[in-house]
């Protein structure tokens, strides 16, 4: 297994250039097809007003705007994401709201305020942490300490046909993708319940609760097949599995894609799939 500095070199890279052009490219269309998730992560987080929420892997901003909407004026939403691109996007979307704030850092390494926030929250951020250990106890400083932590994260890979479905279709003409160890960042890291409390709990944790949710992932955001193909091959696992594939096998591969999202297409231009997710809540042991 890699060494914690490489795989977060790693994260850091690929957020800074392949991973942050898929995610500014598709930013619209990846707000719509994950508002369900972030409604439902905002209201199991319960932010209130006045309180400091810290956004981790905040992205292009969605979540972090959404959590500024519910603490109000009186209190504050900090966006904090290693990426300079993604980062971009959320500060102009964040023009003229004053509760917001933007931080371009490690969530491992930054030095926060001690006890200066209420809430630490994450929509699929945390998954991707190259050391999650170091990451949660740095975070586990800037919480006060009747604080909490609340993130959303895929549970297992055959729980999610969304993704599945794509990236089993392209397999057929693309070689698979590189299989990732147990303990490697990616969108199923924090899959296992047993692995997320051993690492919340060494941070200063307690025992954390899981909450499975369940949605209906429409690919499409009511388009149809057409934009359902464009969006499992523009972005996620099926993407990354025929980057730099020659144009024949690419072609083939989203052929198969659009034959097997097929079946899932409505009359109304949904083209939806089963989608699966733990919301994790915790607070300072």
């Amino acid at each position: 297994m890699a060494e914690t500095n490489e795989l977060h070199a790693e994260q850091v890279a690929f957020w800074n250039g392949p991973g942050a052009e898929r995610w500014v490219a598709n930013q619209t269309r990846m707000d719509a097809t994950l508002a369900e998730v972030l409604q439902a992560a905002v209201a199991h987080a319960a932010p209130h007003e006045g309180e400091s929420v810290l956004d981790i892997g905040c992205g292009c901003g969605a979540t972090t705007l959404a959590l500024a909407a519910k603490v109000g004026p009186s209190g504050r939403a900090i966006g904090l994401d290693v990426s300079a691109p993604m980062l971009e996007v959320a500060r102009r979307r964040s023009t003229g709201t004053a509760n917001v704030a933007w931080i371009r850092a490690d969530a491992a390494t930054h030095a926060f305020d001690p006890a200066s926030v209420d809430l630490l929250f994450s929509r699929f951020g945390v998954m991707f942490f190259g050391d999650p250990a170091a990451a949660f106890a740095n975070l586990r400083r800037a919480l006060r300490p009747n604080g909490r932590i609340m993130f959303a994260c895929w549970r297992p890979f055959p729980e999610n046909p969304w993704m599945r479905v794509p990236l089993h279709a392209a397999y057929a003409h693309v070689p698979p993708l590189p299989k990732l160890g147990p303990e490697d960042p990616g969108p199923f890291s924090f899959a296992d319940p047993e692995r997320v409390t051993r690492i919340l709990t060494q941070a200063g944790f307690a025992e954390p609760r899981f909450t499975k949710r369940d949605f209906a992932m429409d690919l499409a955001n009511g388009e149809g097949l057409d934009a359902a193909v464009r969006q499992a091959t523009g972005f996620g696992p099926a993407s990354r599995a025929m980057e730099d594939q020659p144009e024949a096998a690419r072609d083939a591969a989203i052929d198969a894609i659009r034959t097997a999202l097929a079946p899932y297409a409505k009359s109304n231009g949904q083209v939806a799939l089963p989608a699966a997710i733990w919301l994790v809540d915790s607070a300072p042991a």
